[in-house]
C-alpha cells in the first residue's frame, strides 16, 4: 500500500512539474490534451477514495465522490497550491475546463438514460392514482416553497432565472437511498413502501417536466420582459407536448428499434449504440430548447420495456462507472468553498435546506392521507422523497453553465445546491429509520392490508464460492427480466437488487458465497422456481451446483396460494386442441415425443427434432417430476416464438424422476419457450402447479372425458 502511495506521488509530482513548466507559455492541443488525460486520473483516484471513505463511515458512496471534488478542486487545493493541476479557468462561468465540464455533461446523459431503463412503467400505471398525487404535491410545494425563497433572500421576483433555479432544483427527488432503506427494512412491498416508489418515478418525470417549462420561461423572459400566466400555460403545454409526444413515440417505437439494433453486434456494442441514441435525442431536446437530461431520460425510459433493457443496464455499467464518477468530482470542483461559507450564503442555504425538506414532507405527504393513510403513513411517505441528488446537481449545473445569471449569483445559487443535496441526502436516512421503527401501522384500519413486512419469509441458497454465486446470481436476473420482473440493483456494494412486478416484489442479496430472497409467502413457490431453473442451466458444467437445491427440487408446490392473476395466465396459454384426452404412450421419452407432435399439428413448433432434443436434454440435467402425479417437461428453444405448452393424461403412470415422488406422474404437461423473448414461463409452471395442488383439483382433471372438461379442470370453469 505504502509503494502504491509512493507511486502515486511521484506521479502527481511528476504532473504538476510538466503542468507547470507548460503554463509560461500558450499550451499547444497536445499539452490540452495531457493535462486533461492527468486531470481525469486525478478525479477517477479522489472519487475513489471519498466513495470507500465515506461507504465505511455508512454514508452515501456519491456524497464521497461530491466532497473529494470539492477538495480536489480549484477553489480549494487550487487556491492554495499555485502548481495544483486543478485552477480556476478564467472566464469559465463553472470554474473548470470546458474539456471537463463537457465530459461532465456528457456523465449527466449517461446517468439520466439509465435512469430511464431502469423506470417501472407498469408500476407507473398501477399506482398511477396515489402516486400521481404524492408526485404533484411534491412537485408543486416544492417549486413555490423554493421560488419563495430566493425572492426573499436574493430579492428577486419569482419569475427571475434564479427563482426558477432554485424552485426547479428543489423538486428532485433521488430515490435510489431510500429504496436501499426500504429493502434492508423489508418494506419494498408494504404500503407505504410502493406509494413511495410509484411517487419517486411520477416526480422525477414531473421534475424533468418543471425543468423543460422552467427553462421555456427564462428563455421568454431573456427575450422580451416578464412572463405573463397565459405564456406560463403555452410554455407548459408546449414542454408537456414535446415531452409527452417524444416519449409515446419512443415507447411505440422501441420495440421496431431495439429489434433493429440487435442484430448490429455484441451484446455490448448494441448497448453503446442506445447509449448513442441518448446522445442524439439529447441533442434535439437541447435544440428544442429543453435540456439534453430530458431527451436521456426519455430515450431510457423508451427502451425500458423492450427486450434489451437489462442488457443495457448490465453493458453500460462500465460506462457509468466511468462517467458518474467523474460527474459527481466535476460538481463538487465548481463548489467555490470561500463563498460557501459567506454568512449570507450559510443563511440562504439553511433555509433552503429546512424548507426542502418540510416541502416534501407535507407536499408529498398530505395527499396520501386522501387514500387511507394515516399521519405516520404520511410522515413515512414524505420522508421517503426527502433525498435530493444527482438531477438536483445537473439542474444546478445547468444554472451555473448557462449564463443567464450573475456570476455572483451563480456561485451562491450552485453553493446552496450543493448543500441543500449533502444535507438531504444525509438526514434521510436516520429520519426514515426512525419513522419506520415507530410501533404503528400506517393506514388507517379499515384500509389496512393484511402485511407480514417484518416475518417475510426468505430462502437462501448457498454456493461453493463467489464465481458460482456471481454466475447464478446473473442468470436468476436474466430469468426475472424474461419474466416481465424489472431489477434495479439498490446498492452494489452489499449485493441488493431489488426485483419488481405488478403482483409482487422481490428483496435479493447477494453475498460472496450465497444468494437470499425475501418475498411473501405466496410468492416462495415462484421464487424456487426462478433458483432452480437459473441452478439448472448449469447442471452439465458445474455438478457441485446440484447441492444448494438438494431439497428444494420440488418447487414448493404447498408454499404457494391460488389467485386469480394464476387463473388468468392458465386460461390464456391452455388450449383445447394440445390437450391429449388419453395418451398412448407409455414411457417419458414418447410422451414428450407425442406432445410435441401436437404441438407440431398445430402449427406451433418449426423444427419438432431439435425441440424434442432439446426437451430430453434438459430432462437429463433434472428430471422434472414433480410429485403429486404431476411431470412439466420443458425447454427453452428458437423452435417456438411463443409461450406453448400441450397437456396429456397417461392411462398408466410414468417415470418422470429419480425419487418415489416422480415415477407415477399421469399429467404430462410440456411446455415450450422462446429463448430470446420475454416469456412468463415460471409464472405459468407455478400457476399450474398452484392450481394441481388441490387433490380435488387433480382428481378432476384425471376424471375428465374430454379435452374441453380437462381445461376447465384447470381454469375453474
Amino acid at each position: 500500500m505504502k509503494k502504491t502511495l509512493l507511486l502515486l506521488a511521484a506521479a502527481f509530482g511528476s504532473a504538476m512539474v510538466f503542468a507547470s513548466e507548460g503554463a509560461s507559455e500558450a499550451p499547444s492541443l497536445t499539452h490540452k490534451m495531457m493535462e486533461l488525460a492527468i486531470q481525469i486520473g486525478i478525479i477517477l483516484f479522489a472519487a475513489r477514495m471519498g466513495n470507500l471513505l465515506f461507504s465505511k463511515l455508512r454514508l452515501p458512496s456519491v456524497l464521497g465522490e461530491l466532497c473529494a471534488g470539492v477538495v480536489i478542486g480549484p477553489f480549494a487545493l487550487g487556491k492554495a497550491f499555485d502548481w495544483w493541476i486543478f485552477q480556476q479557468v478564467a472566464g469559465s462561468s463553472v470554474g473548470v475546463s470546458t474539456e471537463l465540464y463537457g465530459l461532465c455533461t456528457v456523465a449527466s446523459i449517461v446517468l439520466l438514460f439509465l435512469v430511464g431503463a431502469e423506470t417501472d412503467l407498469r408500476m407507473f400505471m398501477r399506482y398511477s392514482a396515489v402516486g400521481s398525487m404524492v408526485g404533484i404535491g411534491g412537485v408543486i410545494v416544492s417549486f413555490v416553497t423554493g421560488a419563495w425563497v430566493g425572492t426573499v433572500f436574493l430579492g428577486m421576483p419569482w419569475d427571475s432565472p434564479a427563482c426558477i433555479f432554485l424552485g426547479v432544483m428543489s423538486t428532485a427527488t433521488s430515490v435510489s437511498i431510500t429504496a436501499r432503506i426500504l429493502s434492508e427494512r423489508k418494506k419494498l412491498d408494504s404500503q407505504e413502501g410502493v406509494t413511495t416508489l410509484a411517487g419517486a418515478v411520477i416526480d422525477d418525470v414531473l421534475g424533468i417536466i418543471m425543468l423543460a417549462i422552467g427553462m421555456g420561461m427564462i428563455a421568454a423572459t431573456q427575450s422580451g420582459g416578464s412572463v405573463a400566466w397565459g405564456d406560463i400555460g403555452i410554455i407548459a403545454a408546449r414542454s408537456l407536448g414535446i415531452w409527452l409526444g417524444a416519449t409515446v413515440v419512443g415507447i411505440l417505437v422501441s420495440k421496431w428499434v431495439a429489434r433493429a439494433l440487435k442484430p448490429c453486434g455484441t451484446h455490448g456494442e448494441v448497448a453503446i449504440l442506445t447509449l448513442g441514441l441518448a446522445l442524439i435525442v439529447g441533442g434535439l431536446f437541447e435544440q428544442a430548447s429543453l435540456a439534453m437530461i430530458i431527451g436521456a431520460y426519455v430515450t431510457g425510459l423508451s427502451f425500458s420495456r423492450t427486450e434489451i433493457s437489462l442488457m443495457i443496464q448490465e453493458k453500460l455499467h462500465g460506462v457509468y462507472q466511468f462517467f458518474v464518477p467523474i460527474f459527481f468530482a466535476v460538481m463538487g470542483m465548481m463548489v467555490d468553498v470561500t463563498q460557501l461559507v459567506r454568512p449570507e450564503v450559510l443563511l440562504l442555504g439553511g433555509v433552503y435546506t429546512g424548507v426542502a425538506i418540510l416541502a416534501k414532507i407535507v407536499g408529498c405527504g398530505l395527499p396520501t392521507l386522501l387514500f387511507g393513510f394515516n399521519l405516520v403513513g404520511a410522515a413515512r411517505v414524505g420522508l421517503g422523497m426527502v433525498p435530493r441528488g444527482e438531477v438536483a446537481l445537473i439542474i444546478a449545473g445547468i444554472a451555473s453553465s448557462s449564463g443567464l445569471l450573475p456570476e455572483e449569483v451563480a456561485t451562491e445559487v450552485f453553493g446552496v445546491a450543493v448543500m441543500m443535496t449533502l444535507i438531504t441526502t444525509l438526514v434521510s436516512p436516520p429520519l426514515l429509520i426512525g419513522a419506520f421503527a415507530l410501533p404503528w401501522n400506517g393506514m388507517r384500519a379499515k384500509f389496512r392490508k393484511r402485511e407480514s413486512s417484518d416475518d417475510t419469509p426468505t430462502v437462501t441458497y448457498h454456493f461453493p464460492n463467489h464465481d458460482v454465486t456471481n454466475m447464478v446470481m446473473s442468470k436468476i436476473r436474466q430469468n426475472l427480466a424474461k419474466e416481465g420482473f424489472f431489477i434495479h440493483q439498490i446498492d452494489p456494494a452489499k449485493g441488493l437488487y431489488q426485483a419488481r412486478r405488478t403482483d409482487f416484489i422481490l428483496s435479493i442479496a447477494c453475498g460472496d458465497c450465497d444468494i437470499s430472497v425475501s418475498a411473501r409467502e405466496e410468492a416462495l413457490a415462484f421464487v424456487r422456481l426462478v433458483m432452480a431453473e437459473s441452478i439448472v442451466d448449469f447442471e452439465g458444467i458445474l455438478e457441485a451446483l446440484r447441492k444448494p437445491i438438494s431439497g428444494n427440487t420440488h418447487v414448493g408446490i404447498a408454499d404457494a396460494r391460488a389467485n386469480s392473476s394464476k387463473v388468468s395466465v392458465l386460461s390464456r396459454f391452455i388450449r383445447e386442441r394440445n390437450i391429449i384426452h388419453r395418451l398412448n404412450a407409455t414411457d417419458r421419452n414418447s410422451a414428450i415425443h407425442e406432445l410435441l407432435l401436437r404441438l407440431r399439428e398445430g402449427g406451433y413448433v418449426r423444427d419438432i427434432t431439435k425441440a424434442e432434443d432439446e426437451v430430453i436434454r434438459r430432462e437429463a440435467l433434472m428430471p422434472t417430476g414433480v410429485g403429486f402425479g404431476v411431470a412439466c417437461p420443458h425447454a427453452r428453444t428458437e423452435t417456438v416464438d411463443s409461450l406453448i405448452c400441450a397437456i396429456g393424461i397417461a392411462e398408466t403412470p410414468i417415470d418422470f424422476s429419480d425419487d418415489d415422488d416422480g415415477k407415477a406422474c399421469r399429467i404430462i404437461i410440456l411446455t415450450l419457450t422462446p429463448d430470446t423473448a420475454n416469456s412468463p414461463y415460471m409464472t405459468f409452471i407455478t400457476a399450474v402447479l398452484t392450481i394441481l395442488r388441490s387433490e380435488e383439483r387433480r382428481n378432476a382433471v384425471l376424471n375428465a372425458p374430454n379435452a374441453v372438461a380437462i381445461r376447465s379442470a384447470f381454469i375453474g370453469d
